[in-house]
């Protein structure tokens, strides 16, 4: 039953809220409900801990005939995170939603994509998973376009666009897949492979599933949608497609290709290497031309999203573990930075650079606590996205990929430079004549001043986050537990 709740829950509550007409109760019942679904995400990734891989046959039938819900240490963790985000988004709703927003559905919409995001990273099938995609499609385009500015509307039309070839994409792969093996199952389908080896599509099929989910993580050449629409809504509903969307088409690729694609040519990985290096150097390059503090947010997400696949395309135990680390460390940092860019637009009424300035002299202490998120994603040492850097450029020198390696450093530097304009164009310089006198409220405040805490905390915990992204790393390089988890007898 544990496994099911931390989809129940937020489905339960986005019911409960489309029923209730008080916006302010609204906000409230949402904030339960979020910190109601990382809590079921805290006790599950216990029970994972200390009993192994959880499994969960819907309705009794078993796999391969029936929906499977799969819980290890990798889907654990991020379930946790959802929790965690879900908690800091509705907190900062109190005093960062307008409430045009809020009477037109954004809570119950909220609870549906957390519930969509819960659903991808524990179901064990590629259709659920699909299903899964398009819940959070439809809740992310509405979010969005909500209350329907012009720049929402463009924006919300390309990244639907974008994600339905996306979609179609993965359609056709599991149509073909479902074809060739007579089954969806992932376990089933590795087991399967094992033993009378891949079908005769497998490597088209590998490319059409890269396809997919690079669009859905926003890889190069496939990113352009992300930076031309993450910086229209309000800042919490940024806030939440950076911390989460992205990540689960990370993770798709990492579930997919090490439970089904391990025998594809070894250029195939070279290939995943290859993007992730050219998403770093064009995401944070690109960022240095921008002039708006969201703008260059959703350009650096860009190119930190090739950290997280390098060890994908690198497939050795340390080099997934450390893409891995760095997956949890940017999950909460960006959420947090786009939280701060909610602060310039109460204070600033905008977040371009022109309007920005000040911030150091007038609140010091606020400054201070977004300086924290701000070279934490630089990677500025001892910060998290330091540790998960180093470990990171070992594994390219221990696997020979130097270029690699060297590739990762020279984005990590130009990564200080962008982020470090970013604070002085943000905190430090002059604040502009015309500046707005608007101060921040306390709900805008203390989501920033926890999930810096966080971050400090993954900083502080490098060495046992290590082990436990290590642990991870080692269940999907060595699928076999999953697989005899899922399809045991009873």
């Amino acid at each position: 039953m544990l496994l099911v709740l931390p989809i129940i829950v937020p489905m339960f509550m986005a019911a409960v809220l489309l029923l209730i007409p008080w916006v302010r109760v609204q906000r409230w019942g949402a904030h339960v409900g979020a910190l109601a679904q990382l809590g079921c995400g805290v006790a599950l990734f216990h029970r994972v801990s200390q009993e192994g891989i959880q499994v969960l046959h819907v309705g009794g039938w078993r796999a391969p005939f029936g929906i499977t819900l799969v819980a290890d240490t990798l889907s654990s963790i991020l379930v946790v995170a959802v929790g965690v985000v879900g908690t800091a988004i509705t907190a900062f709703a109190f005093a960062g939603v307008d409430p045009r927003r809020e009477s037109g559905g954004y809570h119950p919409l909220l609870m549906v994509l957390l519930m969509g995001v819960s659903g991808a990273f524990l179901t064990g099938d590629l259709f659920n998973l699909y299903v899964w995609f398009e819940v959070m499609l439809v809740a992310s385009f509405v979010l969005m376009a909500l209350h329907r500015t012009t720049a929402q509307v463009r924006a919300a039309f390309l990244y639907v666009t974008l994600n339905l070839l996306s979609s179609s994409f993965l359609l056709t792969a599991l149509g073909i897949l479902y074809g060739q093996s007579g089954t969806l199952n992932m376990a089933d389908l590795s087991a399967a492979w094992q033993q009378n080896g891949p079908p005769r599509l497998h490597l088209p099929l590998a490319m059409l599933f890269l396809t997919a989910f690079g669009i859905k993580a926003a890889l190069f050449p496939w990113f352009f949608w992300l930076p031309a629409s993450y910086h229209t809504p309000p800042a919490a509903i940024s806030a939440v497609f950076a911390g989460l969307l992205t990540k689960v088409g990370v993770y798709s690729m990492y579930r997919v290709f090490t439970l089904l694609f391990r025998e594809v040519p070894s250029w195939v990985f070279v290939l995943i290497m290859v993007i992730s290096a050219v998403t770093m150097v064009v995401g944070v390059t690109s960022a240095l031309a921008q002039r708006d503090f969201r703008r260059v947010l959703s350009f650096n997400l860009v190119g930190h999203i090739g950290y997280t696949t390098m060890g994908l395309g690198l497939l050795t135990p340390i080099a997934v573990a450390g893409s891995l680390l760095y997956v949890v460390h940017h999950i909460i940092a960006i959420t947090n930075l786009y939280l701060v860019g909610g602060i310039f637009l109460r204070l600033r009424r905008g977040s371009e650079f022109e309007r920005l300035g000040g911030l150091y002299r007038t609140y010091p202490v606020l400054s201070v606590v977004s300086m924290i998120p701000i070279f934490a994603l630089a990677g500025i040492p001892p910060l998290s996205g330091f540790v998960a850097k180093v470990v990171l450029v070992k594994a390219t020198f221990a696997a020979g990929a130097y270029w690699l390696g060297a590739v990762a450093l020279a984005v990590g530097l130009l990564s200080v430079l962008s982020m470090a304009r970013l604070w002085d164009e943000g905190f430090w310089k002059p604040a502009a004549p015309d500046a707005d006198k608007a101060k921040p409220i306390w709900p805008m405040v203390v989501p920033i001043c926890a999930l810096t805490l966080l971050s400090l905390g993954i900083s502080a915990a490098a060495e046992p986050l290590l082990q436990l992204t290590s642990r991870a790393a080692d269940q999907l390089l060595n699928p076999e537990p999953y697989v005899r988890a899922v399809l045991k007898e009873p």
